[in-house]
């Protein structure tokens, strides 16, 4: 079985080699299907709850109280039991129906506990389809489309040992989801319901917060606590109000253009009325941190393939006019503005040829849909709410990818795409499209490594040129031809970058057809400077602190951890810490000295009256600089600096481990103390109890409990001394500082050399 723990930061403790990467676009991962999400079988999930309960939850359908219920999974390699996992019925309008959806949650009586990665599981009975495999065919076709999108496989539910019938099992989209797909979950994530129009409110963030049914229709799913809706604000106020010749540039800055295009594609294609685009509804945004751009994850597709509810044909209905035809009453701004951008609408024709002509007429679409209602039908059979609602049958079900049911289901499966296809064949306008550029990153190593480029081309010519175009500082602009790799992906180095620098660059593409595109339209930049001999660092900061540590105010500052890696004493007298690269002699710093391997806390709050550790500046959540600077005798040159993009409250961003150069996030800060969050307790015993002494070492021997092999590692993972079967260490030969001590034994001490 696969439970993960609470949660706990640790970062790896002996890292010999580091790589800073910046995505620009970055390239969403798609995890495979795993043990829970296989569909070459039909798993059993039983849940186990007091009967009771169970009558309960049924007489209460809108409650939202999960209760304590025993959780089995089973498909036929793993099976797994779970106690305590919270239960409850989920949905909207299926809260009314017979056949009802439920949600587990394997984290409510254990915060932090996991399946297989999982924090919960959705089991939707998909009552409205007769085929139960619309919603399934949707986010398979999604996934094979590379749209970030859940995973699914069908299984059957027991409650209690009774049989509740097929379901399908979709995976949740939360702080898990983003992180599997993106790379991080520090971000915000709205999930967007009904009607979540992107309409323009006003420039107060606050007015996104309105309710609609007795939640927000812009949910804040992360960050609760803070409840900032400024990113979204700042979104919709571009989306809205930049004129149309303009709204490229800007909005894409704020939104991933490229990718939600083709999501427009395929929520038109498979008629996906209850998205965005008709219904304004079902969709999440997850501002990603570490782009700073929003990203689109549809959401709930089984009113899908022919099933109605508004008495329009959606196999038949015009591409190009997708939205509600009454703008000034029912606008969708994220459709009608995107399609009056001549390239974006083209783009968004490409694709859809592209889902029709590469996908779904291949012969074995038709067979792998049916091996789906193959490996089901035998679940259908005995079901027992599969006829409540509607009073499908066997027949229904076998008919139902061939023929229209009738009443709300307009269309067979494949009678739909058939429609669907040849009316796009006579409705599509396909041009010539304008390149289109994705998946950026840069990696660099810091000054004196090389600067490598990738990225990622398509288009509808076979050739394509892609050109760097980059300076430094203020020189003349370099354009250096890319080298064209195998999946329409690109690369380019540059030599190892010396000395203090700023780094330009933008990219340029040109197709066989002529068509130019320059991406992003403003150069990104990347700031390069020498690390100062010394060992002063900037080691972590926090640029939004709402709870973490407050000052000897008791106000909760930002602050800026400074840390000596060095082996003597730094005097910060004559140094200057500043926001502004450009302004080295910000704010002097005081007259104090930081002793090797120690930390010193600087309060960012511009208030220099309460005391010599306040700056005379704030630090910006939204991004900005921060730089250590020598004194005017050597020019006030760079000792560290660090440029940072929008950063979470309460969430801090430090160097792991301490001192070097790579950064990251925690959600577990560590002011004024390691970056290396560590499984021991304060007195620097090991978790299992392991210890030396005296510890802080000021001899020049360390003494173990008994006879020991151990390494000892600085903190940049270097081996400096290995031991063998004794209990005593010479540390005569270490400067003072930190260090670690790892045993054969694999228990790890942190140890200070005073």
């Amino acid at each position: 079985m696969h439970i993960s723990p609470v949660r706990m930061i640790f970062f790896t403790w002996m890292a010999l080699f580091f790589i800073r990467i910046n995505p620009l676009l970055a390239q969403p991962n798609f995890p495979d299907d795993g043990e829970v999400f296989r569909d070459d079988v039909v798993p059993k999930i039983d849940i186990y709850i007091h009967p009771d309960t169970l009558q309960w939850i049924y007489n209460n359908p809108h409650s939202n109280i999960e209760w304590r219920a025993s959780f089995v999974f089973d498909n036929g390699n793993i099976h797994d039991s779970i106690v305590e996992v919270g239960f409850r019925l989920r949905g909207n309008t299926s809260r009314q129906s017979a056949k009802k959806s439920f949600k587990v949650s394997f984290n409510t009586y254990q915060k932090g506990r996991k399946y297989y990665g999982l924090e919960k599981m959705n089991l939707n009975g998909e009552h409205n389809d007769p085929s139960v495999t619309r919603a399934k065919l949707c986010w398979d076709l999604a996934r094979s489309l590379e749209i970030p999108a859940p995973r699914s496989n069908h299984v059957r539910v027991f409650i209690n040992g009774n049989y509740f019938g097929l379901y399908l099992n979709v995976e949740h989209i939360d702080d898990e989801f983003v992180q599997s797909r993106y790379g991080t979950q520090y971000g915000n994530l709205y999930k967007c319901l009904y009607p979540a129009d992107l309409k323009y409110l006003g420039t107060n963030p606050n007015l996104y917060k309105y309710e609609s049914g007795g939640r927000r229709a812009y949910d804040l799913k992360t960050n609760r606590a803070y409840d900032d809706y400024t990113d979204l604000s700042e979104f919709i106020q571009i989306l809205n109000n930049t004129p149309i010749g303009l709204l490229p540039c800007e909005l894409e800055r704020v939104f991933n253009v490229q990718d939600y295009i083709k999501v427009l594609a395929f929520d038109v294609f498979i008629a996906n009325w209850d998205g965005y685009i008709y219904n304004k509804n079902n969709f999440y945004l997850y501002k990603n941190p570490e782009s700073g751009r929003f990203e689109y994850i549809p959401y709930d597709l089984d009113n899908t393939f022919g099933v109605d509810w508004a008495n329009i044909d959606w196999a038949n209905r015009n591409i190009y006019y997708w939205a509600p035809s009454n703008q000034q009453s029912e606008p969708r701004p994220l459709y009608t503005r995107l399609m009056s951008v001549q390239r974006y609408k083209d783009l968004f024709s490409f694709y859809l040829n592209k889902i029709a002509q590469e996908i779904l007429i291949q012969p074995d679409y038709y067979t792998y849909m049916d091996d789906i209602r193959d490996r089901i039908y035998p679940y259908i059979i005995d079901d027992p709410y599969y006829p409540l609602d509607y009073g499908f049958n066997t027949d229904t079900f076998l008919e139902a990818y061939d023929n229209a049911w009738g009443n709300h289901v307009k269309y067979g499966i494949k009678p739909y795409f058939t429609t669907r296809l040849n009316s796009l064949q006579q409705q599509i306008q396909l041009n010539p499209i304008y390149p289109v550029i994705n998946y950026i990153q840069v990696e660099h190593g810091g000054v004196g490594s090389p600067v490598n480029f990738s990225l990622t081309v398509w288009d509808d010519q076979p050739e394509v040129q892609v050109w760097l175009r980059y300076r430094f500082n203020q020189s003349e602009f370099v354009t250096m031809p890319m080298t064209p790799l195998q999946n329409d992906k690109f690369e380019a180095t540059l030599d190892g970058v010396l000395g203090q620098v700023t780094l330009r660059y933008h990219f340029q593409v040109k197709d066989a057809s002529g068509n130019f595109i320059f991406y992003p339209c403003e150069t990104e930049e990347l700031y390069f400077a020498p690390l100062y001999t010394s060992g002063l660092y900037i080691n972590e900061f926090m640029a939004s602190n709402a709870s973490t540590i407050f000052d000897e105010n008791g106000e909760f500052d930002d602050w800026i951890e400074l840390y000596n890696a060095g082996p003597e004493a730094i005097w910060l007298g004559d140094k200057y810490l500043s926001d502004k690269l450009n302004n080295p002699t910000k704010w002097q710093m005081p007259d104090h000295a930081i002793f090797p391997g120690d930390y010193l806390i600087i309060w960012a709050d511009g208030d220099m009256e309460q005391g010599p550790f306040h700056a005379g500046f704030k630090l910006s959540a939204d991004g900005e600089s921060i730089g250590i600077f020598n004194n005017e005798q050597n020019n006030y040159s760079a000792i560290d600096t660090y440029t940072f993009s929008s950063q979470q409250t309460d969430v801090s961003f430090g160097r792991s481990p301490d001192g070097n150069s790579m950064w990251v996030f925690f959600d577990e800060p560590t002011p004024g103390s390691s970056n290396i969050v560590y499984t021991i307790n304060d007195n620097m015993n090991s978790a299992s109890g392991f210890f030396v002494y005296p510890n802080p070492a000021k001899s020049n021997i360390i003494h173990l409990p008994n006879k020991k092999s151990f390494y000892i590692y600085d903190t940049s993972g270097r081996l400096l001394i290995e031991g063998k079967g004794k209990d005593f260490i010479d540390v005569s030969t270490l400067d003072r500082g930190v260090y670690l001590l790892k045993t054969f034994e694999n228990d790890i001490v942190k140890i200070i050399i005073q």
